[in-house]
């Protein structure tokens, strides 16, 4: 059984002004997600700002959502690092705590050779009985997951599952699935490639989109999977300039303004991300009101 189909939030994490976690927030942002048809929470993969948590912060904004969603959707936390034992202490913590499922980035920084791709998901899938999903995003780590590694490791290792793929790479992607042989489950990284990557076997996206445009970024994907490829498409295309606008400037420098945009008081972010210039803000408020989003 998949982890999930449809479109799970890779969401914020909301800030007081003094940039400490905002769990209130957080719990009226989930519920939002809940009701608007979201059907997985991933908490603190980068658009949580990941990168910026200390590991306190990080184990108890997984406890604190795991609780707060009570079942209600799948829970995945993102437990990557670009340290082995690191990455194993996040996940084996995170079971703990009742996650459903482990996104785990590729290492970024010290550019692994596939070899040691293999090694360093292999170390983090026997620490845990959890289901492990890949997260290849080479634009942000400098290392790529090539398919013949993907496949492996979904191949030989139990609980090596699935794949968020945001290489870009439609190529690469299909030569993954090809490879696979039925036996990964692949979602896509980037909100602008759902539809191609569904049609290549997709269950789904792991998306920025669906915090500012849940119910839209969850019809898109179920339309798709009920057979409904023409209005799905319609939903992709219609969406493609706020995605452009969501990107403008480096995630999730843009998608936490739109979220203060919408009344959500998702406050400040953690250096080194500064606040969004003005011109794009501009640009990410039109796209928006064009995609049919209430801006307050």
């Amino acid at each position: 059984m998949s982890i999930f189909k449809g479109a799970a939030v890779a969401i914020i994490t909301p800030f007081q002004e003094n940039r400490e976690i905002n769990y209130p927030k957080l719990a009226e942002i989930i519920d939002d997600q809940i009701a608007n048809h979201t059907d997985a929470i991933v908490i603190c993969g980068t658009t949580g700002e990941s990168s910026t948590l200390t590991h306190e912060e990080h184990l108890e904004a997984i406890r604190f959502t795991v609780e707060h969603v009570a079942g209600r959707v799948p829970v995945i936390a993102g437990t990557g690092s670009n340290c082995t034992e690191t990455a194993i202490y996040l996940s084996t913590e995170a079971e703990k705590y009742g996650a459903d499922a482990l996104l785990v980035v590729t290492p970024y920084y010290n550019k692994a050779t596939q070899k040691g791709l293999i090694a360093h998901y292999t170390a983090i899938a026997e620490s845990v009985s959890l289901p492990i999903i890949m997260y290849n995003v080479p634009s942000r780590t400098g290392c790529n997951i090539q398919p013949e590694t993907a496949a492996y490791l979904a191949k030989n290792v139990k609980n090596i599952v699935g794949i968020k793929e945001a290489s870009g790479n439609i190529s690469q992607i299909a030569k993954l699935m090809e490879l696979a042989e039925g036996q990964i489950e692949l979602y896509s990284g980037n909100d602008d490639q759902v539809v191609p990557i569904l049609a290549l076997g997709g269950l789904g996206v792991i998306s920025v989109l669906s915090n500012v445009a849940p119910q839209q970024t969850h019809d898109m994907v179920e339309k798709f999977l009920n057979g409904d490829v023409a209005g799905s498409r319609e939903i992709q295309l219609k969406a493609l300039p706020l995605i452009e606008a969501l990107f403008c400037e480096v995630n999730p420098i843009p998608v936490k303004a739109a979220m203060n945009m919408l009344g959500w008081e998702a406050g400040p972010l953690r250096m080194p991300l500064t606040e969004m210039e003005p011109q794009n803000k501009e640009r990410l408020r039109k796209a928006m009101k064009d995609f049919g989003i209430e801006v307050k």
